[in-house]
This record gives structure tokens, C-alpha cells and sequence, in this order.
């Protein structure tokens, strides 16, 4: 798997959609930016898809058998946190439910994430770990 590629079509989906999110349906752009983002997640599930799922499996294989695996690009966040040094993070809030019998009563969640690209468990609002990145 080419890391950085992975890493560029990411950060592209991220950005075009906060700029979806930004603009009104009104806005004469929207249209043409959806249709945008819809080519790159198609380029991305094409170019990425295929490796990113056997580690979405291999994820739930041992963390949350229960859970059914998702196309990878469902695992993206809607909203992320950029600092100053390009490092990318995400809410709680994020990501795909997934259930885990080791945290009964607790939200926990599956979220792709970043520079470098790598997917994490969030386990109710205090932890998150990572669990899988990118080689």
C-alpha cells in the first residue's frame, strides 16, 4: 500500500468535505462539489478500498467480532480537529458504533484518521487508542 497516497486521498476527502459542509444547498458550487467528492470516495474505495478492508476485518476480528465491517470510506469522520503541525483528531463523537462486550454501556467507535493514516477505537468520551496505522 502506497502510505502516502493513502495518506494525500484522505486528507482530500476530509477537506472537500468541510467545504461541503460549509456552503448552503443553495450555493450555485454545491452540486459540482458533491459530485467531486463522490468521484475521490470513488477513487479512494478503487485505490484503497481492498487493503483498508482486510484491516477494518482484522479490526473486528478482535476488538468487535459482533459488529459488521463497513465500506472504509464510512469510517471517515465528518468533522475534524487540524493543529499546527498538520496533526489530525477527532470527537468522540466520530466515527462508526461498533459493540464491545469489554465496554458494556460505554459508545464505542471505529474512526480513520490522518497523517499518518491510521484507525482508532474510541471508547466512550476519555479514551481513544490507536489501532491499526498504515505501513
Amino acid at each position: 500500500m502506497d502510505v502516502k497516497s493513502l495518506d494525500n486521498a484522505l486528507i482530500e476527502i476530509i477537506k472537500t468535505r468541510q467545504e461541503l459542509a460549509a456552503i448552503d444547498y443553495n450555493n450555485p458550487k454545491y452540486d459540482d462539489l458533491e459530485e467531486k467528492l463522490h468521484d475521490m470516495e470513488d477513487d479512494f474505495m478503487e485505490n484503497f478500498g481492498d487493503d483498508l478492508e482486510r484491516a477494518l476485518q482484522e479490526i473486528h476480528d478482535e476488538y468487535c467480532p459482533d459488529s459488521d465491517v463497513l465500506v472504509p470510506i464510512a469510517y471517515i469522520a465528518k468533522k475534524y480537529q487540524v493543529n499546527e503541525k498538520q496533526e489530525y483528531s477527532v470527537a468522540a463523537t466520530e466515527g462508526v458504533f461498533v459493540e464491545m462486550d469489554d465496554y458494556p454501556g460505554k459508545d464505542t467507535k471505529l474512526v480513520i484518521l490522518p497523517s499518518p493514516p491510521r484507525i482508532a477505537l474510541s471508547i466512550g468520551t476519555e479514551k481513544q487508542q490507536v489501532v491499526w496505522t498504515a505501513k
